[in-house]
């Protein structure tokens, strides 16, 4: 059986070198030569190509390192500034709990609580910063590994993965040292009713639920829906979403007022609207304020939201105040008792904010007025067409973005209503 060479390109084109092919073309050598030195530049040109393709991406993938490494090494920067607070936090530790042993507890009980709720916030604190720092030196350690490793992208990756934890407890700390406000560290209950105005404002009211769920999955929030009435073309007429977690009021209280959705032309815009009221949800503690039951007005709500005079056979309750003239109502417990308890706390904790915010120290100096004016005032405008973007009413601040926002993303208009507060209270 014959032998079949497979010869390389340059012995191919030595073999074509025959007499033949000479005394056709002339000097036969000469030509061969030429032949073999243009298929040798040929290959050294793909071979050379292949090699610059691997030197951009290792170029490449030494600049995104280099990125990532910058902002590791931002991360645990800011972590390692925050060890003054941590070592003023064990200070303020030590000197409560000094107080709690030189205190006799039973002598004055309100003082008492004071002193412990101060420490339980204190060591909190503590326990916050001592695991910022692990996770801080955590991504340094593995950084350096990295380095010692000439460059390990994966190591890069974990240790990247640990400087965002970083980052975002580091956000989430600074901002909570800006809620000062006395119910700020409380747990939150957003309630959102679908206005009149719009095609289907029950179908935005449902967007913005999934917004604020959304938000609090991102932060560790579990949000729990306690009460829903849907709308038969779709969404909801009214939705309470309540956050059992420290801050949640103070993060989300900026959100109370009406919430625009804007579709169409300048001309001929579609508008939809929902209002959106915060209320703090003390966690450890029920709201301490005495109420006349001479002021109050107990109601039963149907199933499908129709009030009537309080029946015992509807579990749903609503209590009005008379003198504020402000509603709130409970219908997630079993039982009417237990609605009815809910719904005075959920009062009784608005109340509190009014007068806070009003600045008065009675409940019979509230303006009525101005109860109304808060929840009717335009928060936020979310316009979806001809062209997309947040606008802020309050803070001014404008977003492009508006998928990431609806996507749960509000951490910027949060932190701007953060600032706001802080520079319009007075001192």
């Amino acid at each position: 059986m014959a032998k079949i060479k497979t010869e390389s390109p340059v012995l191919m084109a030595k073999g074509c070198c025959s007499d033949t092919f000479g005394k056709k073309w002339g000097n036969g050598n000469t030509n061969c030569l030429r032949i073999t030195r243009i298929q040798s530049h040929l290959i050294s040109l793909t071979i050379r190509a292949s090699q610059s393709m691997e030197d951009k991406n290792k170029a490449y993938k030494e600049l995104g390192l280099f990125s990532l490494k910058k902002k590791i090494d931002d991360a645990v920067l800011r972590a390692e500034m925050l060890i003054p607070a941590l070592e003023m936090e064990e200070a303020r530790q030590i000197q409560q709990e000094e107080m709690l042993r030189e205190y006799d507890l039973w002598d004055n009980v309100a003082k008492s609580n004071e002193i412990l709720n101060e420490l339980g916030d204190t060591t909190r604190s503590v326990d916050a910063l001592k695991d910022l720092r692990y996770k801080a030196e955590e991504a340094k350690l593995i950084t350096q590994l990295a380095d010692m490793d000439a460059i390990n992208y994966r190591l890069f990756k974990q240790a990247y993965s640990a400087s965002v934890d970083v980052s975002k407890f580091l956000d989430r700390y600074e901002m909570s040292k800006l809620l000062s406000g006395p119910y700020d560290m409380e747990g939150a209950c957003v309630i959102i009713r679908a206005g009149s105005r719009g095609v289907n404002p029950e179908v935005w009211a449902e967007q913005l639920l999934s917004m604020y769920r959304k938000w609090g999955a991102k932060q560790g929030y579990k949000g729990r829906i306690v009460e829903k009435y849907p709308s038969k073309d779709g969404g909801f007429k009214l939705v309470t979403l309540e956050f059992e977690s420290e801050y949640a009021y103070g993060y989300l209280s900026g959100e109370r007022g009406v919430h625009y959705m804007i579709k169409g032309s300048h001309n001929d815009p579609e508008t939809n609207l929902a209002t959106v009221d915060v209320i703090p949800l003390f966690l450890e503690t029920t709201p301490d304020l005495q109420l006349d039951d001479n002021d109050m007005v107990f109601s039963s709500l149907s199933p499908h939201g129709e009030e009537q005079l309080l029946c015992r056979s509807e579990p749903a309750v609503s209590v009005r105040h008379i003198p504020t003239g402000i509603e709130v109502q409970s219908s997630d417990e079993r039982s009417h008792f237990g609605n009815k308890i809910k719904a005075l706390n959920r009062l009784k904790a608005k109340l509190l904010v009014i007068a806070t915010e009003q600045r008065v120290s009675s409940l019979k100096n509230i303006k009525r007025d101005s109860v109304s004016d808060i929840l009717s005032q335009e928060a936020r405008r979310y316009v979806f067409h001809p062209y997309k973007l947040v606008q802020d009413v309050k803070t001014g601040i404008q977003l492009p973005d508006l998928n990431s926002v609806l996507d749960g993303n509000i951490e910027p208009l949060i932190g701007a209503n953060i600032s706001f507060r802080q520079t319009s209270d007075p001192i």
